[in-house]
């Protein structure tokens, strides 16, 4: 006789595995969910979600801060069409579980309300003012001076309600000599309806510190995916993103480094790839605010069935930052003739006494490129996805190797007009 675990197990995979048929997604059901605040945003609904995470009074504030902050601010007309968003169709808050393995008591007050929200502010922009209020889940990463993480840590977030909005924090604070490399998976299953992810990274590197931030990120195609990431890195410190974006209806994330001290290392490597009905406005951000620091953006973008990818960037040299040396990458791959890219870079530079580069390519498949593979025996499908993949080649060797390997079946998925 089956035991009920087995039953249980049983019906939960019959139950996806019908949801995947119908809707080449996933989902779970919503019956167990321990509170879901109905749709729109509010005072009440902000105050009511500190409330129900039993906040201290500095968080309550902080939220009803930021909430009269988004309120207050316009929708950003640049960029992507962001005034498709119906922010009355979304759900602020839903709690899955009541189950805590964690309270704010156990959190060193000194340490997360001294660092909480002071790389980027609520007032910092609308959709960041919108996460510090209804902000809810994330990840709180402390490496004391001298603590070398040797493995990776990880975290996945999901959307698994249907007009949900997801707004996690991450806050990384690296002490003086250690280092820390964490990843992030995001996915969410197909709805008919839109729904919304707003998230703010804040991370601190302090003196001698090594912080790498992995991004790998799978959205189905009716998430708006609008991101606000930072990073301050202090003397001889070292900040390193990697993000790769797939998925989305649209996307706004341009990952930014400051570099604030005196021999600083910052590198963004980034992916996008944008297919029907997608775009994918992504880039980074590089300040040199010290002397004898040096920077390179890496930017890979690849456009098919007349999906739209755009590199947004900025590299600025502050006046004082002598010896600082800074390279931009910008390469974009067309795979059809309706497919779409732009790039906007904006380079300041206030110190003669500074060695800067930008260089940008856009390119197709060739004609020639795939008779030559096909001549060699391989397929036009075949032929296609080896392109590809040696295109973006650079950055997935800086990943994991399941998360290159994850990578490379999902842009081949894509490839192939599947949903990963």
């Amino acid at each position: 006789m089956a035991t009920a675990e087995a039953i249980a197990e049983k019906k939960a995979v019959e139950g996806i595995n019908s949801d995947y048929k119908e809707k080449f997604g996933f989902s779970d059901s919503e019956e167990g969910y321990a509170y879901k605040a109905p749709k729109g945003l509010n005072r009440e609904i902000v105050e009511s979600i500190s409330e129900y995470k039993n906040e201290p009074e500095w968080m309550r504030e902080f939220r009803l801060k930021a909430y009269e902050n988004f309120e207050n601010r316009p929708t950003p007309q640049w960029g992507g069409d962001l005034d498709q968003i119906d922010f009355n169709d979304i759900h602020y808050f839903v709690r899955a579980s009541e189950k805590n393995s964690r309270d704010w008591s156990e959190v060193p007050e000194d340490i997360i309300k001294e660092h909480f929200g002071t790389i980027i502010p609520p007032n910092d922009n609308k959709l960041a003012a919108l996460n510090s209020a209804v902000w809810s889940g994330g990840s709180f990463v402390y490496v004391p001076k001298g603590v070398k993480v040797e493995m990776p840590l990880q975290a996945y977030f999901r959307i698994n309600t249907e007009n949900m909005g997801q707004f996690e924090r991450t806050l990384i604070i690296a002490e003086e000599g250690s280092e820390v490399h964490y990843i992030e998976g995001c996915t969410a299953p197909v709805y008919s309806s839109d729904s919304l992810h707003s998230a703010v990274v804040e991370i601190i590197a302090k003196d001698d510190a090594k912080v790498r931030y992995t991004t790998v990120q799978n959205w189905s195609q009716n998430v708006f995916n609008l991101v606000t990431k930072r990073a301050v890195a202090h003397e001889r410190a070292t900040m390193e993103w990697v993000d790769c974006n797939l998925g989305s209806k649209l996307t706004m994330k341009y990952p930014a480094i400051y570099l604030l001290g005196d021999g600083a290392h910052g590198e963004i490597l980034s992916i996008a790839f944008a297919g029907n009905g997608q775009h994918q406005d992504a880039g980074g951000k590089i300040i040199h605010a010290a002397p004898n620091t040096t920077s390179s953006v890496f930017a890979k973008s690849i456009s098919k069935d007349g999906g739209r990818s755009t590199y947004r960037g900025l590299l600025e040299i502050a006046g004082g930052a002598t010896g600082t040396r800074s390279k931009v990458v910008c390469d974009a791959l067309l795979l059809d003739e309706d497919s779409r890219s732009d790039t906007y870079p904006t380079i300041k530079v206030d110190e003669s006494d500074a060695d800067m580069g930008h260089e940008a390519t856009v390119s197709k498949v060739g004609d020639d490129m795939l008779f030559y593979l096909q001549s060699r025996g391989l397929s036009e499908e075949e032929a296609s996805k080896m392109i590809v993949n040696g295109f973006i080649e650079p950055v997935t060797k800086e990943l994991p190797m399941e998360y290159a390997v994850e990578l490379n079946r999902l842009i081949e998925l894509q490839m192939e007009g599947s949903i990963g």
